[in-house]
């Protein structure tokens, strides 16, 4: 990738322009001005090309100035200008959702945001300070994905699009990561060769939080804690159910399909 385009994106000039610059500054020439010319002056922005981008948009919502660029011969400057004087459209990301919801399990997770607000005094409670919460997470070796290659071009009236599968990577890690108000208090990586099940859940993973939990909290040990986790199966397991109570440990609920939704 030639150093312009790294530093100037997707509305970086093409390698013609670039070149085209480079052998009129050696014959001393910066003006940027049109020189006179006779005839009708040309413009690459018509009803032609006009269609021509909306057509590869409406193709490929995630196309960029270089592509449009290279498809069509005109310039990044005329392809800005249909983009956004003529079709009248804006340049977004995809936003991460956890899973399309139904009318109704948005109506739990409201009626859960609520009875949360209540008990915590809208998080005015000290009781805040005695919920611990996390997750495991896939982290990847590298970026399958970057920000600006997840954009896509959308009218000014649309809402935004949403992603809700990752792709794979062939490089990965899981890591189990538990916090609480007061910082982070424990990350259990998954060993090579193990699953993540009910079994990894209470016999490797809790014990060492819990653990690292009692020594945050000195005399108070795991008194009085709330556990809030997603509803995952080894969540869930009756073995696990079991280990919070052994414990004395309060489980937290949590709405289905919302393992974004935390105190």
């Amino acid at each position: 990738m030639p150093v312009w385009c790294k530093h100037g994106g997707e509305q970086a000039p093409s390698d013609h322009t670039v070149f085209n610059w480079f052998h009129e500054f050696q014959r001393d020439n910066f003006s940027v001005q049109d020189a006179p010319r006779s005839g009708r002056p040309s413009t690459s922005v018509n009803g032609q090309t006009i269609d021509a981008v909306r057509k590869i948009i409406e193709d490929d919502p995630h196309s960029t100035y270089q592509q449009i660029e290279n498809i069509l011969g005109i310039s990044s400057t005329a392809i800005n200008s249909i983009i956004h004087e003529y079709l009248n459209l804006r340049k977004v990301c995809a936003r991460w959702v956890p899973h399309k919801l139904p009318d109704d399990q948005k109506q739990l997770r409201i009626q859960y945001c609520h009875h949360s607000l209540k008990r915590f005094e809208e998080g005015q409670s000290r009781c805040v300070f005695d919920i611990i919460t996390g997750d495991e997470s896939w982290f990847y070796h590298y970026d399958h994905e970057l920000k600006e290659q997840s954009k896509v071009w959308i009218s000014k009236t649309d809402p935004r699009p949403t992603k809700i599968h990752r792709t794979k990577s062939a490089g990965k890690r899981m890591v189990a990561i538990f916090f609480m108000k007061s910082g982070l208090i424990k990350s259990v990586p998954l060993e090579t060769g193990a699953t993540v099940n009910a079994s990894w859940h209470v016999n490797t993973c809790l014990p060492q939080v819990f653990k690292a939990v009692s020594e945050r909290r000195g005399t108070r040990g795991l008194r009085g804690l709330i556990f809030h986790d997603d509803n995952a199966r080894s969540h869930r397991a009756w073995i696990t159910n079991e280990f919070l109570l052994e414990n004395h440990v309060e489980q937290y609920p949590n709405p289905p399909y919302s393992p974004d939704i935390s105190p």
